[in-house]
């Protein structure tokens, strides 16, 4: 099957940063997508730069993948890789002779070849915006860890795409295409951009230029994605123009972030080659967006069984201009394009468009403010979590078109791609920039410290594209003949920093518990200096210190976890109970938790040397889905905090045999010998002629490493 690339959205890193190359100046780049304090004002994330890491889960963690992951997926880009055992990559090194380079198809479209064969292009249609994505990971890791080699670097690849550009000479780049089929620029005169995913990879370019900027200072990356930008814009929209959209979501708020680039920074403008109207570029994001649904309702192409898709086209009947000479043929529900925008309410197709798509939307919302976007978002984000989403906070329940499943379809072998899971967080990320809230947090974090983290090895360099729930012969590669997950979780990585802290209507947010430090600017101009200290997750004890310039009065909200109030998800779709409360302390003093949205609100008068002390309940706890998701009735999770945790055979030697006692005591410690470090839970379990065990459990991230193709499980039957 044609894995159509899925990838993936992103969030605008606000920074202050060079703007200099002409003006030799510094300027600041205004946060996110509103930058206005009103009393509805969404909540605003920091600049990188102003948040820094030391964290003792996270912080090594960064570093690694800064030393070793950077470096080991643009080396891989470049074609510096074994196959190793898989056939894919074996097939493909004994047709070439060689393993595929991604840089090579921008060198072969600069020396003009177009149009010649398919053996010419190296890698999926896709590649050119995984290398992007990459760009953008790689871009935020150097406002964390500047390095002039990795900067070089990129600056040499930024050359070589320069040169493939400016061979055309209006601004289109996209190497498939122009080497396979020109004559099928953006999916016309008969091609495929589903597939040849033309609008998806100039909106990666896009991503990659605004973070590259605003890393660096240079524009030559953001001179290229104007020329594309302002390619797109001349090509697509309402009649006359085309009636084109990106077959995997991204693209949309990609150019948002161009747009708001530019509108808060208007003297950027001089120093881009190509003339900058941020506007069409506002539209444009609309327009994608609203013309999903907007089709002649009549595939031209088999679509990959999209039953839904064709039960709808057959059940409606279509009048207006569609059905004339601004049709286009519907992409179906597997790229979110079966029924109309505003009609959207529950979240389909390919998981990791779907959940892009809900970011777009997301993101799109915060800036026109229109309330049939803020419900298309919110509604697609309730049915997600709500509904679809696993306990490991993974989605797409099945491998057969990467798709989400129906309501309460919870597959133990669900395929769980990585992409999606990120997909998810920055989905979710942008919700709780939109209304402020905590449920949106704690999905995040579900998908943080399990799904998200379970994609990459303990050594930095080996991916898992599906992290099923149970598994044998499950393993992480090296390479992959679609390797989208790397990118896609470097991008996350690059950004978690940004996510820790947020301010909104002059209040202070504690989003996440990482020991960190960061700047904060409150609505009214005010900095305040937040130091967080903690062993999260492994233990609860948290301490913020909170220093702001002078004596001001003003809010701390702080998120207290839903699991912690014994709410596992804020819709029942999985319970679990923990015996022991939260508790705050503010310099030593107990404090009653006033907890509204998810986070608990500490209003005073805040000085130097103020010490909050929140304490979460860590203890282990036994996790139960809603009994409508049927194939896990009679089954449990083991978690404490936010970890999900599993049994692995090389532990549990009865694994496919015993059933959890939940009436024994689960016992939790921390073994700094295994897997570089983790909390492991200790319980009982009863095998079927009624002999009991111990069970050995560890984190469901951790799962694959030191025996990879080990069996595990992650939902247990219970002893009845």
């Amino acid at each position: 099957m044609n894995n159509p690339k899925r990838i993936y959205p992103a969030i605008l890193v606000a920074v202050i940063v060079f703007t200099g190359l002409f003006t030799g100046f510094r300027t600041d780049i205004k946060n996110t997508f509103r930058a206005d304090a009103t009393v509805n004002s969404p909540m605003v994330f920091p600049a990188l730069k102003d948040v820094k890491v030391n964290d003792n889960f996270w912080g090594p963690k960064l570093k690694l993948w800064n030393d070793v992951t950077v470096p080991d997926l643009f080396d891989k880009f470049e074609g510096k890789y074994e196959p190793e055992s898989r056939p894919d990559l074996l097939r493909e090194y004994k047709t070439l002779g060689r393993s595929r380079d991604a840089f090579r198809n921008f060198d072969l479209v600069a020396q003009g070849i177009r149009g010649s064969s398919q053996k010419l292009h190296d890698g999926p249609p896709w590649y050119d915006g995984l290398v992007y994505e990459t760009i953008r990971g790689a871009s935020d890791m150097l406002i964390q860890f500047p390095d002039k080699k990795t900067e070089e670097r990129i600056d040499k690849y930024i050359d070589r795409i320069e040169a493939a550009q400016n061979s055309e000479g209006d601004g289109y780049i996209n190497t498939y295409t122009m080497l396979v089929e020109p004559e099928h620029r953006w999916g016309l005169n008969g091609g495929f951009e589903r597939y040849q995913h033309d609008v998806y990879n100039s909106g990666a370019l896009m991503e990659a230029a605004v973070h590259y900027y605003i890393a660096t200072g240079k524009t030559k990356l953001l001179n290229i994605a104007v020329k594309c930008a302002n390619n797109i814009c001349r090509v697509m929209g309402p009649a006359p123009k085309l009636n084109i959209i990106p077959g995997h979501a991204l693209p949309e708020e990609a150019i948002m972030k161009l747009y708001r680039l530019f509108k808060d920074n208007p003297v950027l403008k001089n120093q881009i080659a190509e003339k900058v109207n941020e506007e069409d570029y506002y539209k444009m994001a609309e327009f994608w967006i609203e013309s999903r649904g907007n089709n002649c309702g009549l595939p031209v192409w088999n679509v990959w069984s999209q039953k839904d898709c064709e039960k709808w086209i057959k059940d409606n009947t279509y009048s207006g201009p569609q059905y004339g000479d601004h049709s286009r043929p519907s992409w179906g529900l597997y790229n979110q394009d079966s029924v109309p925008f505003f009609q959207q309410i529950t979240i389909e197709g390919h998981a990791v468009r779907a959940t892009l798509f809900g970011a777009c939307v997301a993101t799109v919302a915060l800036e026109n403010e229109d309330p049939r976007y803020t419900e298309v978002a919110s509604s697609l984000w309730d049915n997600m979590a709500g509904r679809r989403m696993h306990i490991t906070g993974g989605c797409g329940s099945y491998r057969y078109e990467e798709m989400f499943g129906s309501d309460y379809v919870l597959p133990n072998d669900g395929y769980l791609e990585t992409c999606a899971a990120v997909g998810s967080a920055f989905f979710s990320a942008r919700m709780a920039e939109l209304h402020g809230d905590g449920k949106y947090f704690d999905a995040f974090e579900r998908s943080l410290y399990n799904n998200i983290l379970s994609g990459i090895s303990l050594s930095g360099d080996h991916y898992s594209y599906e992290n099923p729930l149970t598994g044998e012969g499950v393993t992480r590669w090296s390479w992959h003949s679609c390797p989208c997950c790397p990118p896609m979780f470097l991008k996350i990585a690059g950004e978690l920093p940004r996510y820790i802290y947020s301010e909104k209507n002059n209040s202070l947010y504690v989003n996440l518990f990482i020991g960190s430090e960061a700047k904060i600017k409150l609505n009214d101009g005010q900095n305040v200096m937040v130091r967080q200290t903690t062993k999260y997750p492994w233990e609860g004890n948290i301490s913020i210190n909170i220093e702001p310039e002078t004596n001001l009065a003003f809010s701390v909200r702080i998120r207290i976890p839903g699991w912690a109030q014994s709410v596992e998800n804020p819709y029942g779709l999985y319970s679990s109970e923990v015996k022991s409360k939260a508790t705050v302390r503010v310099n030593g003093k107990k404090t009653a938790l006033k907890i509204s949205e998810g986070y608990a609100d500490i209003t005073r008068l805040w000085k130097k040397g103020d010490v909050i002390e929140l304490k979460l309940p860590m203890e282990p706890r036994f996790v139960y889905a809603n009994e409508k998701a049927a194939n896990l009735t009679g089954m449990t999770v083991v978690a404490s905090g936010p970890v999900v945790y599993g049994l692995e055979g090389l532990d549990n030697q009865n694994l496919n045999v015993c059933n959890i006692d939940i009436e024994s005591p689960l016992i939790i410690s921390f073994e700094k010998d295994m897997l570089n470090g983790v909390n492991i839970i200790k319980g009982k379990t009863v095998v079927r002629n009624g002999v009991k065990s111990d069970f050995i459990a560890v984190p469901f991230f951790a799962i694959n490493n030191r025996m990879p193709g080990n069996a595990f499980k992650v939902w247990m039957p219970v002893l009845k």
